[in-house]
């Protein structure tokens, strides 16, 4: 650890009242819970607490001082017992510990602008790190506070999100879960892991790892709420005579009947094949004519211009 007056960033002749304010600050602004977000927090958030460990006891800052032990509180010469020279001082008669600090500053939480109110007040709420949990005044044993939680992406295909399959999580430390999209999952939808986030600095539960379901553009398929809209292509004599066409779905495909003179701008409707088995499949029409043009072709429009017109344009 590095120097334990330089982690609280108070001066060697520092008072006992600086120290624990410097510690407050620092405690507050990297306490995991409220910097979830920085990955940093929580190394911070213990150098801190080990530095005001060792200030805010009388004799091992005084040995420190006289350079007889290190920022670990190990001892820096032969012969000197931590066990018998106070090593472990924070039970003692006049010790203000670093937990102590913490359900101090922490215990207002809980109170309008995060003031903290002077002694307990009858019904009061308080968050609790040691506890994990908002809590109203309880004397008794409360958990300890839960770890930090993660935050995690995954992008899915429309047909693993609407058959609620299974897929794999990349967790924040590389992990990979197995995780069952849950019924009727949508875009932008949280799942939170419970357990899978970090481990707690006070002996509590892990915390959890929120995921975002992030639906991935289909390369067939357009979605429109709970229908799905696709582009069909046919050629011109299906279009004019009618044919059995295959048409994509999230199942596999289907056949459809294309009745003749089909109507290119009208959609055909596939009941009950879209999203979640709810939506529709919106079928649109597109007249592909042969690559390269064909005279034959070519000619017969050319009559049929001249000897059956018609309008499609106002």
């Amino acid at each position: 650890m590095r120097d334990p007056y330089s982690v609280l960033g108070v001066g060697k002749t520092a008072s006992e009242k600086e120290i624990k304010s410097a510690y407050r600050k620092l405690a507050k602004a990297y306490h995991p819970d409220q910097k979830s977000d920085d990955p940093k927090a929580q190394e911070k958030f213990t150098e801190a607490t080990n530095a005001y460990d060792l200030l805010s006891d009388k004799q091992k800052r005084a040995q420190f001082d006289r350079g007889e032990i290190d920022a670990e509180g190990n001892p820096k010469f032969a012969g000197f017992d931590p066990r018998t020279q106070g090593g472990a001082n924070r039970g003692q008669a006049g010790a203000f510990n670093a937990e102590d600090i913490l359900k101090e500053f922490m215990s207002g939480f809980g109170t309008t602008g995060g003031a903290r109110r002077a002694g307990p007040q009858p019904g009061a709420q308080s968050w609790d790190p040691f506890a994990g949990a908002t809590t109203g005044g309880a004397r008794g044993q409360q958990p300890r506070a839960k770890g930090a939680d993660g935050v995690a992406t995954v992008r899915v295909s429309l047909e693993e999100a609407s058959n609620a399959k299974t897929i794999s999580v990349k967790l924040p430390g590389g992990k990979a879960v197995a995780v069952k999209l849950p019924e009727g999952v949508e875009d932008g939808q949280q799942i939170r892991l419970r357990g899978q986030g970090q481990p707690s600095p006070f002996g509590g539960e892990p915390g959890d790892v929120i995921v975002t379901v992030k639906f991935a553009k289909h390369k067939v398929f357009r979605r429109d709420g709970n229908d799905l809209r696709v582009d069909l292509p046919i050629t011109l004599y299906e279009a004019v005579l009618g044919a059995k066409v295959r048409v994509p779905t999230l199942g596999g495909d289907v056949e459809l009947n294309l009745p003749p003179g089909a109507d290119t701008a009208k959609s055909l409707r596939l009941k009950g094949k879209g999203m979640f088995g709810q939506g529709d499949i919106l079928v649109n029409l597109r007249v592909v004519l042969p690559e390269g043009g064909d005279p034959d072709l070519e000619s017969l429009m050319r009559f049929w211009r001249d000897q059956k017109p018609y309008k499609v344009r106002d």
